[in-house]
């Protein structure tokens, strides 16, 4: 498997190609900011970062950098598609103006918009291409994550998807040569995504409520 590909792997992030689910995502719960204070925008997105992507190991690499404090998070305050398409640029520009040992990689989260997963998944297309145009393909990725997250081919239900669901619209930017490093050393990378299935499948009722509240509420 050729280190392009790897990148793919953790937290299987691209592991099927992403679709809308058929169903209409108003049947599905969903996050909104309402009077919800930065502070605790960013309180649950790092209790969900270490409680679940860390905590159930969904991505192996992600405990040390959050443990160098090596992960921002930023929030931001868009609530159109040019002013988000700005916030990421902006915090594209920092990942490249810094050292990885300070800055390893950045969550934009987005309380006010996108809550809808198709909206979401078109946006998808505005970030990449934004990469393409500053000519950062091979140099940065986005990974994604959204309350209503579903894989193509799967039901809204379906437990997979939860690899994926976040408590708000966030997009993961990663810097492609430090994933490719860490996953040349990991043993059998290409497990990573059915690995993860299998383990948010095994929760309980009471443990997904638990690890994913904002999907119960």
């Amino acid at each position: 498997m050729g280190t392009e590909n790897l990148t793919l792997l953790c937290l299987s992030y691209i592991h099927q190609t992403i679709t809308y689910c058929m169903s209409s995502s108003s049947n599905n719960p969903t996050s909104t900011s309402g009077n919800t204070t930065t502070d605790a925008i960013t309180e649950q997105v790092t209790t969900w970062l270490e409680e679940v992507v860390i905590g159930l190991n969904l991505c192996p690499f992600a405990a040390k950098p959050q443990r160098n404090k090596q992960i921002k998070t930023f929030i931001s305050q868009a609530n159109k598609e040019e002013a988000l398409l700005e916030d990421i640029l902006l915090q594209l520009h920092e990942l490249d103006n810094t050292d990885p040992e300070s800055l390893e990689t950045t969550l934009v989260v987005v309380p006010n918009m996108l809550e809808d997963f198709w909206d979401y998944n078109l946006f998808i297309d505005w970030v990449e291409s934004l990469i393409k145009q500053k000519n950062w393909e091979g140099v940065y990725q986005v990974a994604t994550f959204h309350p209503n997250y579903c894989f193509g081919g799967t039901e809204p239900e379906d437990a997979e998807n939860l690899t994926n669901r976040s408590p708000y619209p966030i997009f993961h930017l990663i810097r492609e040569e430090s994933m490719e490093r860490v996953l040349k050393h990991y043993p059998n990378p290409e497990s990573i995504p059915d690995t993860n299935i299998a383990r948010v499948s095994a929760l309980s009722e009471q443990e997904r409520k638990k690890l994913f509240p904002y999907l119960f509420s």
